[in-house]
């Protein structure tokens, strides 16, 4: 995500704080002093430990999540491709959630033990007591937010997950969307109607109308490459590379053929990928006469024929890559890109529910 600053790296998930993040502590500090400064360290603890809980449940299904970024309004696990199945998405969802239940249930006695019933039912920032409680309550809160029933929270994908086993996919997502529209609308009163207008809260209410709008994109487009097998769209018409081929050979090739990412193939056998973006960056460094074999990568997922489209979509999204070769029994029989993906959803998206 733009704007965020990487902090560090757990279980191959990269942990990144989002500049407008910084936001929070500077108010705090104004407000409580080292008190607020302890209240957001709580915050960013219980928000990543969250999010946390939904990409240790996606990794065990296989779904790759490569960072969660935190927000002022909360944090979000990138994961790099939708689950499988209803159930695969509700324990997910759930998991983010139940932690923060778990984490209320076994701190309270604890807690009620060392600051007393009071200043646990009481949280006050302006003390140590009431800071400690004031963060402790930060659980529950959490936990009850994204359990609203509406996306983008986590009750919206819960509520999917349930409906999805009596309705189609795309029309569990539509309600669960049309719910968080309703959300977003009924905050973005509340807000303009407060006086002065509670901006924060504003604020909210536009990235759950958008987040909400975009869940139903990704929804319509594994609906509709869902259907669609590799083998009807591949290219079968393909410029390959020698790896001895200059980058001034390949750029005279892109300019006649407008392909942009390219096989390497030497005696009819696949070993390697030249990507668009290696192609830019020799041209960025004047490197015209630079090898081939010097920029190709060697790592990359490659396609089958029979395999669905919205599964070369999620391949090209976890690696990076635009474009993907369609290989079977060690022949490469073509090369799907991002640019056919699209233009197939284009074609094939109804928009209907």
């Amino acid at each position: 995500m733009r704007g965020a600053i990487k902090l560090f790296n757990i279980m191959g998930i990269s942990v990144e704080m989002h500049i407008s993040f910084l936001i929070l502590p500077f108010f705090f500090w104004l407000m409580y002093e080292w008190k607020g400064i302890f209240i957001i360290f709580a915050i960013f603890t219980c928000v990543a430990a969250h999010e946390f809980s939904h990409s240790i449940v996606a990794k065990n299904y296989g779904i790759n999540v490569d960072r969660i970024t935190l927000l002022p309004i909360g944090g979000v696990a990138n994961m790099r491709s939708l689950p499988e199945t209803p159930t695969q998405e509700l324990f997910i969802s759930i998991a983010g959630p139940l932690f923060n239940i778990i984490l209320t249930v076994v701190l309270f006695f604890p807690l009620k033990a060392l600051l007393g019933e009071y200043h646990l039912f009481h949280p006050d920032p302006l003390t140590w007591p009431g800071a400690v409680a004031y963060a402790y309550w930060v659980n529950p809160v959490l936990a009850g937010f994204n359990l609203i029933p509406a996306f983008p929270m986590d009750g919206g994908r819960i509520l999917r997950a349930l409906l999805a086993r009596k309705f189609s996919y795309i029309k569990a997502t539509k309600i669960a969307v049309n719910l968080g529209h309703g959300f977003a609308l009924l905050f973005a009163f509340w807000a303009l109607s407060m006086r002065p207008p509670n901006f924060i809260l504003l604020f909210i209410a536009l990235f759950i109308f958008v987040a909400a709008s975009q869940e139903e994109s990704i929804a319509s487009m594994k609906a509709t490459l869902g259907g669609i097998r590799v083998k009807e769209v591949v290219n079968r018409q393909f410029y390959s590379l020698n790896p001895d081929a200059t980058i001034g050979e390949v750029l005279n090739l892109i300019l006649s053929s407008h392909q942009e990412d390219f096989p390497v193939i030497l005696e009819d056998k696949l070993i390697g990928l030249l990507p668009r973006d290696k192609i830019i960056y020799a041209l960025h460094k004047k490197q015209l006469e630079k090898k081939v074999s010097e920029l190709m990568i060697q790592d990359f997922p490659v396609l089958s024929e029979d395999e669905y489209l919205y599964s070369a979509y999620n391949k090209m999204e976890n690696s990076k890559l635009k474009a993907l070769p369609v290989v079977e029994e060690d022949k490469i029989l073509g090369i799907i890109t991002v640019e056919d993906v699209s233009r197939i959803y284009s074609l094939f998206s109804k928009g209907e529910i």
